[in-house]
């Protein structure tokens, strides 16, 4: 049994983790750590799991373990891993942003992969720390990457997508609690979020000449899922596209190309990316859409931990989709 390590546990994806972690086959939790709850029972911040489990968080943490995910803020990760030393043994996975670029990539002797299947799932394989893609990044490139691969992104690029609350974290603010957000939408960080980052050098890795992106992220009014529309001039026809994305994805377990439109109840609760195209004279429309803290965090994760110690990459991840 692979022994596995959760550093930030209290948060949304920490639970998501330790949900899918004591149902995995292959692993158990030697330990959840949180500085702000160490000593309470797990089902303190995670009721969802009241009967399935009677862990306590720590406030300790054991270096041996074969896996630890760091579950923690943006630039705490780097800190972590300064204060806290694990086994040379020990394989590290990163769900924050720390390590997604390939200027931070490095981080005391340590080379991180950019943990994202779809694109480097042989170096995952061989890999001894990963950096988790974020969640919108996911979305955004599982659309984008066929053409780039194709060398077909060579025109700009526009992409609208609007993500739950929990992308926001656990902790409330003026725009995650419900009497705002609900009956509410709204844009923010426009043309300059986070995410764009990894997502410009990943297409650019795949397309040099790759065509400029503009991102609009909004904030919808409920909880999971990832909806992203983008469009850009495709000088082919429809089935030739679709051609195009099947074929990239023909050994992806977990992005499927869609011939309906799709909705975010499809996906929601599941690891899955789907996929739908749809043509407008000379403009490709791409939909995609994943759940934010699946696909989008820890279940990707968890399917990046079966990679790296070679066990089969769906395993403990068959999540079955809320539709009614």
């Amino acid at each position: 049994m692979i022994k596995a390590g959760i550093i930030g546990g209290s948060g949304y994806t920490g639970g998501e983790l330790i949900r899918i972690l004591l149902h995995h086959p292959e692993a158990e939790i030697d330990f959840v750590f949180s500085t702000t709850r160490a000593g309470k029972k797990i089902t303190t911040a995670h009721a969802d799991l009241l009967g399935t489990t009677e862990m306590e968080f720590t406030g300790s943490i054991n270096p041996d373990v074969d896996v630890v995910f760091l579950c923690l803020g943006h630039g705490n990760s780097s800190k972590f891993l300064q204060e806290n030393q694990f086994s040379e043994n020990t394989k590290i996975i990163d769900l924050s942003n720390d390590f997604r670029l390939q200027a931070d990539a490095v981080f005391e002797g340590k080379k991180f992969v950019y943990g994202l299947p779809e694109l480097r799932k042989e170096e995952i394989k061989k890999a001894n720390y990963i950096a988790n893609p974020g969640c919108f990044a996911t979305a955004i490139q599982l659309g984008l990457l066929p053409l780039a691969k194709a060398n077909k992104l060579g025109h700009t690029v526009h992409i609208n997508a609007v993500t739950g609350s929990t992308g926001a974290g656990v902790s409330p603010s003026a725009t995650s609690h419900f009497s705002w957000r609900n009956n509410n939408v709204s844009w923010y960080k426009p043309f300059t979020h986070q995410h764009l980052g990894e997502i410009n050098e990943n297409l650019k890795f795949l397309q040099a000449d790759s065509g400029e992106l503009f991102f609009l992220p909004n904030r919808g009014n409920f909880a999971r899922g990832i909806l992203a529309t983008a469009y850009t001039e495709f000088d082919g026809s429809l089935e030739e596209a679709i051609d195009l994305y099947k074929g990239f994805y023909s050994d992806a377990l977990f992005t499927q190309v869609a011939e309906e439109p799709i909705h975010l109840k499809q996906i929601v609760n599941t690891n899955q990316c789907h996929v739908h195209l749809h043509k407008h004279e000379n403009t490709l429309l791409i939909t995609s859409a994943i759940d934010n803290l699946l696909k989008g965090a820890s279940g990707q994760a968890v399917q990046n931990m079966n990679l790296i110690f070679g066990l089969g990459e769906g395993i403990g991840l068959n999540l079955k989709a809320g539709v009614f």
